[in-house]
């Protein structure tokens, strides 16, 4: 994977979401080996891969679809509702240096509203869902208990919505989405809906943030 810092001023008066004054996940035992990998949807996976690029410990984070029937997943198609394919972004990472817990309570944080259905920003549609797709039985223990540890402590007005389901495999999105943030920082999208979003994880995550992003392609 390569790297670049990318040049993105910050976006003014941002504020860390809610779950930054939560304690961390309860369950979060350490995951073996060097590498292991979490997916996540959270809307628009502009934003959610533009966060997990700058987290430290993550070793690379890919758009694409993930939690529908399909066998096979595109845009355009999932773009329909039609696939049961949500938008996501998987996520490999060195779990020696970032756990699957804080992996989830960045989730939380600073990427999606747990309690919108079927929806984030402007965004509409099940394909904008936010999801937790486990990899592994450990993920999905873990998961579960902080999604109802959350839950029990009533950090939002409303109930949320977001759901553990069954991972059915994963599908990279065309080379076009990939590393969006970092390629058009000022494209008008990115610059009211995303970057708010990184700055908030640097806020609120100062000891995993690295300014340095990890990018799918070369760019610059």
């Amino acid at each position: 994977m390569a790297t670049r810092s990318p040049a993105v001023a910050p976006a003014p008066r941002v504020e860390p979401g809610p779950i930054a004054r939560a304690p961390a996940a309860a369950k979060d035992p350490a995951e073996p080996g060097q590498t292991a990998t979490a997916i996540f949807a959270g809307g628009c996976f502009w934003g959610v891969q533009g966060v997990y690029q700058h987290v430290d410990g993550v070793k690379s984070a890919v758009s694409g679809y993930s939690g529908g029937n399909a066998q096979s997943a595109d845009y355009e198609t999932v773009g329909t509702g039609s696939t049961g394919h949500a938008e996501a972004v998987k996520v490999t990472y060195d779990p020696r240096r970032v756990s699957y817990g804080t992996l989830l309570r960045i989730f939380f944080a600073v990427v999606a509203d747990p309690t919108t259905l079927n929806r984030q920003g402007p965004d509409r549609g099940t394909q904008y869902r936010t999801a937790i797709f486990p990899t592994t039985p450990q993920q999905k223990v873990v998961a579960e208990a902080y999604v109802a540890q959350l839950g029990a402590a009533k950090l939002w007005k409303a109930p949320i919505v977001t759901k553990v389901e069954r991972y059915r495999g994963f599908y990279p999105a065309e080379k076009y989405h990939q590393d969006f943030l970092v390629r058009k920082p000022d494209y008008p999208y990115i610059v009211y809906n995303d970057l708010p979003k990184v700055e908030a994880l640097r806020v609120a995550f100062p000891n995993h943030y690295r300014k340095q992003a990890v990018t799918v392609y070369p760019v610059g």
